[in-house]
């Protein structure tokens, strides 16, 4: 079942994609008498390279994938040898491919005429790559031609996808959620219908919530859904900000839509859901006649060119009831979930890729003479990478981008085991693990992303600005991030209101109990006490502030949002070195038993000691804001925001 996983390294988009670049030394001369006054030199921009290393250590080495795989259903085809062939399957069509279409994508974007949007060039080449090698049916059922592997290699196939080329992954990832809407909520019949074509590839999906009115406040959707006689519904309405909502890569394209039932209750208790396709589907799984459902419009925007961010309009579009009436919400929250941690997996892909970038450039330009004197004496000035302003940025980056993974990894773990794990409790255990961690990582890895998205332009300096070096694209790609699939706020509030508070801490319980266990376990290990004892007061903190905002909120409900973001904060710069002193741990114990690949894990290690020194610090500042509460917040007047 794994033929299609073919090899992309003889791609005709690897040379005729390829970006050069030229930059002229001194562009102010015309002396032809002296032509070292006037020369270019070539530069090659750094293509994406899938960091295979570092993803072998999470899942074989930290986390331990393979024996995780043996507890799950669909993990036991995940042998080491499938599961190898599909890093380097994916890695060779990331780098081969998608990267190399990357730029050009962002150049070029989407073109819109009379309701027809046409992806960049290269594109729709690479999609039917994607799907002739079987990667959207990775992780989904064989009975619908899916390849049956576990979610979590799906997740992890999506970090490379999206760091070689985010606006492309897009387009295959809003179909994710739709097809674990329609796994979870559809009936057999809407499985059979849909879930082949989806699984192929060759159909793709959208996710409709936001219309101009509301976006965050789903309670004020205004589109309605009328029964018909023949038991489909008649949907009407205007959705906008819609992902992939028109392109031609797919031969059809299936939007789930929240809409309103007459007679609904109102807010968020009378929505409903439904599948509603561009081409009504055939008894035979065909394309038939083209539903009432159009693009308006496609936005123009700051970044992700390369995707079209569309205005839907549903004109008594037939469509489909998916789930229980007025319980669309509900449902939802499948194929929002699904999003958010593709959010997460974004931030991840932003620090990387800027990270890559960044590094090779800094190892390669030339500024000034080190502090400490002359590293390069052989060459006119030093690197950059020698100043510790440079250095500081580079190994934020990595700090983010390694400790991100991670946790991603983490996530995708729990996801497997909520979905096949062995035991209910097992399962439930999961569940909380996931929820509580979700918000963590779609706001935290996203800011920190855009925080190493702007690394990158910053290390760059000047040519950072400059739209040929690829770095200022990261950042504009990377913003939305903070954006979309709730606001950085919006996640904020979810994590300290619904998941910590309202649940009276017991779901940041069950977390800090397992950073509590991992720190008594290395208690007495010297090599670790630089890791653990600042985790260990870190860990405790949050439970003391936790509690703080608690007893505040009890007085004043508007304590909750005042704290929210600033909590939001702490919770994943601890987060993350708990993660940080896990890779520590483990790169610590295989250098002891000795190993040929030693700079690989005293990286790790040093990296850790980076993480610990010069980022956990930050907690600090979130602390003392925190204190203040939420009277500084209210204390001027609307009216007088401004004279």
């Amino acid at each position: 079942m794994f033929l299609a996983l073919i090899s992309f390294s003889d791609s005709l988009f690897h040379s005729v994609y390829q970006c050069i670049f030229i930059t002229t030394v001194n562009n102010q001369s015309t002396d032809t008498d002296n032509p070292q006054r006037f020369k270019y030199r070539i530069k090659i921009m750094p293509a994406y390279k899938a960091p295979l290393r570092d993803i072998r250590f999470l899942m074989n080495e930290m986390l331990d994938y393979p024996a995780h795989y043996q507890t799950l259903t669909s993990g036991q085809n995940a042998d080491a040898d499938t599961v190898d062939m599909i890093l380097e399957g994916a890695a060779d069509y990331c780098e081969n491919v998608l990267s190399p279409i990357n730029q050009s994508g962002d150049e070029e974007g989407c073109t819109f005429n009379n309701g027809e949007v046409t992806t960049p060039k290269g594109f729709k080449e690479a999609y039917d790559q994607f799907v002739m090698g079987g990667w959207q049916g990775l992780s989904y059922p064989e009975e619908f031609g899916g390849q049956g592997l576990p979610m979590s290699l799906n997740l992890i196939k999506s970090e490379m996808m999206g760091t070689a080329n985010w606006s492309f992954t897009m387009y295959p990832g809003l179909s994710t959620g739709c097809m674990n809407t329609i796994m979870q909520f559809g009936t057999d019949e809407q499985k059979n219908t849909y879930m082949p074509k989806l699984v192929e590839g060759t159909w793709s999906g959208t996710m409709c919530l936001t219309e101009p009115q509301c976006g965050t406040d789903l309670g004020q959707v205004k589109t309605k859904a009328e029964a018909a006689a023949d038991g489909t519904y008649k949907i009407s309405g205007t959705k906008i900000f819609i992902s992939a909502g028109e392109h031609d890569l797919t031969e059809n394209i299936i939007h789930i839509v929240l809409a309103r039932l007459p007679d609904s209750p109102a807010g968020t208790r009378g929505i409903s859901l439904f599948i509603v396709p561009k081409f009504i589907p055939t008894a035979d799984g065909g394309v038939g006649e083209r539903n009432t459902v159009s693009c308006g419009s496609i936005e123009h925007k700051m970044g992700i060119h390369g995707n079209a961010t569309c205005v839907i309009n549903f004109d008594k579009a037939k469509g489909y009831l998916i789930g229980p009436e007025n319980r669309g919400l509900n449902c939802m929250f499948t194929f929002m979930n699904t999003a958010r941690i593709g959010t997460a997996v974004q931030g991840l892909a932003a620090s990387e890729g800027s990270f890559q970038g960044a590094l090779a450039y800094a190892k390669d330009r030339l500024a000034m003479r080190a502090l400490s004197g002359p590293k390069a004496l052989e060459k006119e000035a030093d690197p950059i990478i020698v100043h510790p302003a440079v250095r500081n940025m580079l190994l934020t980056q990595k700090a983010f981008a390694e400790g991100g993974r991670a946790l991603v990894y983490l996530l995708s773990l729990h996801a497997d085991i909520v979905e096949q794990g062995a035991t209910e409790e097992d399962r439930k255990f999961s569940d909380n693990i996931l929820s509580l961690l979700t918000p963590i990582a779609k706001a935290f890895l996203t800011e920190t992303g855009y925080e190493s998205a702007n690394h990158g332009v910053q290390i760059f300096g000047g040519h950072g600005f400059i739209s040929e070096h690829g770095m200022e694209q990261i950042v504009r790609d990377t913003r939305i991030a903070c954006l979309y699939e709730g606001t950085t706020e919006i996640q904020a509030l979810d994590l300290l209101g619904r998941k910590v508070l309202q649940t009276q801490g017991a779901m940041l319980k069950d977390f800090t109990k397992i950073i509590h266990k991992f720190v008594e376990a290395n208690k007495d290990n010297a090599a670790m006490q630089e890791f653990v004892a600042p985790l260990a007061a870190a860990n405790k903190e949050w439970g003391d502030i936790t509690m703080q905002i608690g007893m505040r909120a009890m007085q004043n409900p508007d304590e909750v949002g005042a704290a929210a973001v600033d909590y939001m904060y702490f919770s994943g710069y601890v987060t993350l070195a708990y993660l940080w002193a896990q890779m520590a741990l483990v790169a610590q114990q295989t250098l002891a038993a000795g190993t040929t690949d030693v700079d690989f894990y005293n990286a790790k290690v040093t990296t850790a000691r980076f993480y610990f020194k010069k980022i956990l610090p930050r907690v600090r500042s979130h602390v003392d804001v925190l204190s203040t509460g939420v009277a500084p917040l209210f204390e001027l007047d609307a009216e007088h925001f401004a004279f």
